[in-house]
């Protein structure tokens, strides 16, 4: 018996029934198995190896003009990643899945965060980061081949947000725990930027999670270990479900959506429709390994899939490049 088969073993001893079991999962294209790995730790690593996952570093989650404490699009995943692993824990389930499925939610996602999305899906008539995401794993990555991720991973990936629920309970998890992370991590960057004050969210907030993102994070996780445990769904207490659709609403009407942040939104479409137009018209300028692909997937979606890739930083240097007249250049 090797470590891998060991690990398996410990899975079939020790998680739920209810858990999803590595050596059960199952690959779009069949490959030698690792001997010291799960194919779900496999998958973990894959996502963590990966360009995609590294450019989330330089994607901005709400403020695009940030400073070294404000989340981006990498921490975001990692604390996802990790209230995940908390929950799946405590319920018996398969930590390695619900983990890869957290690192690898949001590596679709476009350059300036929400603002970028709504862009995108305005210039191609239908974008979404959860679909993209998938399409990064299963055909982006490795210069087109792909990571190879299992069917349940990827099950996880797609389905994190949307109509559709996943088909393991790790990835209802990880469902559950990207709202948890991205509503307290950015009313902590709320507070820091200024836009709110200790205090200014609804009473019953306070009442219910906490005073603090940290008893927040605390509350919501403990209750849906309670509320879940030996059940086959994941789901919240209707008093913790209530002071979080509360929380969310209050967000999205105060920050996400606010007159405050809608100039930095507007030079985000902006840099964004310029790049999309401008790559159409002239396709050839794009990365040879995305010009081969073409023949495959036709022009349009070659160049949403360049567009959404690009991080913050990198949109802006090719705006410059491509738009700006060279004024103050020194010339020797």
């Amino acid at each position: 018996m090797n470590v891998r088969e060991r690990l398996e073993a410990q899975e079939d001893e020790i998680l739920s029934s209810y858990a999803a079991k590595s050596r059960d999962a199952r690959r779009k294209f069949p490959m030698e198995e690792c001997q010291f790995r799960t194919k779900f730790q496999r998958d973990r690593d894959r996502i963590l190896h990966s360009k995609s996952f590294r450019r989330l570093k330089h994607k901005t989650q709400v403020y695009i003009v940030s400073g070294d404490h404000y989340r981006t699009r990498m921490t975001h995943s990692l604390e996802v990643s990790q209230i995940s692993r908390t929950i799946a824990r405590g319920l018996r389930l398969n930590e390695d899945l619900a983990e890869a499925i957290a690192l690898g939610h949001d590596v679709g996602h476009t350059p300036f965060g929400h603002a970028g999305e709504a862009a995108m899906a305005k210039l191609t008539g239908h974008f979404a980061h959860n679909e993209q995401s998938l399409r990064v794993v299963e055909f982006l990555e490795r210069s087109g081949k792909g990571l190879n991720l299992t069917f349940e991973v990827k099950d996880g990936i797609v389905n994190h947000t949307g109509p559709v629920m996943p088909k393991t309970l790790e990835g209802r998890i990880v469902r559950t725990a990207d709202r948890i992370a991205y509503l307290c991590h950015d009313y902590d960057d709320s507070l820091r930027a200024g836009l709110l004050q200790p205090g200014e969210l609804p009473k019953l907030v306070y009442e219910r999670l906490g005073e603090d993102t940290s008893a927040m994070i605390t509350s919501m996780v403990s209750d849906m270990i309670v509320s879940s445990m030996d059940k086959d769904d994941i789901s919240l207490s209707a008093e913790v479900k209530e002071a979080m659709d509360t929380f969310r609403s209050f967000m999205f009407e105060h920050i996400y959506h606010s007159e405050t942040l809608a100039h930095e939104r507007r030079q985000a479409v902006y840099v964004l429709r310029a790049l999309y137009e401008w790559f159409l018209e002239h396709f050839d300028e794009l990365p040879e390994e995305f010009v081969r692909r073409e023949e495959r997937w036709g022009r349009q979606k070659i160049v949403t899939d360049y567009v959404a890739g690009l991080t913050d930083s990198y949109a802006v240097q090719l705006f410059n490049e491509i738009f700006m007249p060279p004024v103050g250049l020194m010339v020797h």
